[in-house]
């Protein structure tokens, strides 16, 4: 993927553009895209779980204007957005409750078979407006969504998803595709198979400042070892690292915020911002591809590449080591001695 883009990119996770947590205007999300295009971003990240479609028919419409073969795109499968209408109060989410419940009121049916999975691409090919897709994510095959039937959903996909998505690589339709969840082990038990060749994945929450020492211990060496590029979501932590008060799509815990105000203490000691040391964070693993922090604001955006640009003081990356809110051996975008 990276070879694709050139190099390490900052790209624009569009989930908050589904409605999550708030009604969001037309005008804003348009924006914010626009934003996004200005500031230089060419990869652009979606899902038909966001908002129900919502996320998706937002930014087709504002690439439409743009010229398809200068950006990249992705989005994922293994959910059908049906014409049926449904009280978004009563979906289960499992652990991530009503993350959607200002989105489109269509009602979504989870399916990871090969005839879903063609069915979905041709849906979401006519929400964005395009016709072609770059990367394509199987998601949330995970326990976060499906509890103990995770294993199931994962059968499912294995000889569904995955086998269709491997043809349509290899027939040159798509670029590339791999898993988009919110949990490890999908991943590495993906990467255990013999018969998935994924090319790329993404990992929302995961690798962060607040939740990475399974990801850099386990995955990302093996990610490494089977040449399978990360994108990594949710770099801030579903908010709580740029301000918010969400961490994993809830109210984040008192345990939580307790963790971020230390790690703010440091920052404001060495006048950077949380949000430039988590973004800068995630992005130094040489296992990731690209970054997609999501954005429902255009000032968001000029905060993101100010936070990309800033430069961070190896003392900023020694304290948060000492007070072990990071790994000693998580790769950092400065040396630290």
């Amino acid at each position: 993927m990276r070879d694709l883009l050139q190099g390490k990119q900052l790209g624009f996770g569009t989930a908050p553009l589904g409605n999550m947590y708030r009604n969001i205007p037309e005008e804003e999300a348009l924006a914010t895209v626009d934003a996004a295009w200005e500031s230089g971003v060419r990869y652009f990240d979606t899902a038909p779980l966001y908002g129900s479609g919502l996320s998706e028919i937002r930014l087709g419409e504002a690439l439409s204007k743009r010229n398809r073969d200068d950006y990249f795109l992705s989005t994922k499968v293994g959910r059908i957005i049906s014409d049926e209408l449904e009280d978004p109060s009563a979906r289960d989410f499992g652990e991530k409750g009503g993350i959607f419940e200002f989105g489109r009121k269509n009602k979504i049916i989870p399916d990871y078979s090969a005839d879903a999975t063609l069915r979905s691409i041709e849906d979401s090919l006519k929400r964005l407006q395009t016709d072609r897709l770059d990367f394509v994510f199987v998601h949330d095959p995970a326990q976060d969504f499906y509890g103990d039937e995770w294993l199931a959903q994962f059968e499912i996909a294995r000889t569904g998803a995955f086998r269709t998505l491997t043809q349509l690589r290899e027939e040159g339709v798509i670029k590339g595709w791999g898993l988009g969840v919110n949990r490890v082990e999908p991943i590495e038990l993906m990467l255990d198979l013999e018969e998935a060749k994924p090319d790329v994945s993404l990992l929302a929450g995961r690798y962060s400042l607040l939740d990475h020492e399974r990801a850099l211990q386990r995955l990302m060496p093996a990610a490494k070892k089977h040449n399978m590029d990360i994108v990594v979501g949710g770099p801030y932590s579903s908010g709580v690292l740029a301000g918010g008060a969400h961490f994993e799509y809830q109210k984040a815990s008192p345990e939580i915020m307790a963790k971020v105000e230390k790690i703010k203490n440091i920052a404001d000691r060495h006048q950077i911002s949380v949000k430039a040391a988590g973004l800068q964070f995630s992005l130094a693993n040489p296992a990731v591809a690209a970054v997609v922090p999501g954005a429902t604001k255009p000032e968001r955006i000029a905060e993101d590449q100010a936070a990309l640009k800033t430069v961070i003081p190896a003392a900023f990356w020694e304290e948060m080591i000492k007070q072990k809110l990071i790994a000693p051996n998580a790769p950092l975008p400065i040396d630290v001695k």
